[in-house]
């Protein structure tokens, strides 16, 4: 025969929090199916209660989900940032640019590659690694300039 005051009096499964420390939709669900099954006989939860409990759940699933879509989309804009700005520095190969170096002096030269070094574009200018960022002017290519008139 089972017992139906054990089970009503029956300790609550213990919630498990996720790791930032907030309750995911899980802990959230047995919560509340632990509120149901302990809440007194005599007093039970009203329906408006219940539903405002529902709803709560319902829009802790929508702002995971939507949580979710925007780290993705981080992401991807981080990637398409990142192949945009070596697009762009690629159309620089063959052109004569001038940089500010390091120590501030304004330095031209025939721009050789292009490639990304932690999440920037750096050129490689005359054996010289140049941030995109410190170019301050691009002059055209190199091979215009040796032409001459004809």
């Amino acid at each position: 025969m089972i017992n139906p005051l054990a089970d009503l009096y029956a300790p609550p499964p213990t919630p498990q929090a996720s790791g930032d420390g907030s309750l995911d939709k899980d802990a959230f669900m047995k919560l509340l199916v632990a509120q149901m099954k302990n809440q007194d006989p005599t007093e039970p939860t009203s329906n408006e209660q219940f539903i405002a409990q529902l709803a709560q759940f319902s829009s802790l699933e929508e702002m995971q989900g939507v949580n979710e879509n925007l780290v993705a989309l981080a992401a991807l804009q981080q990637g398409n940032a990142l192949m945009a700005q070596l697009t762009n520095a690629s159309a620089l190969i063959g052109n004569n640019v001038t940089y500010t170096d390091e120590f501030g002096q304004s330095i031209s030269g025939e721009v050789e590659a292009v490639r990304l070094e932690n999440g920037r574009a750096v050129l490689q200018v005359d054996g010289a690694t140049v941030p995109l960022s410190s170019v301050s002017e691009v002059t055209g290519s190199a091979d215009s300039d040796e032409g001459g008139d004809a």
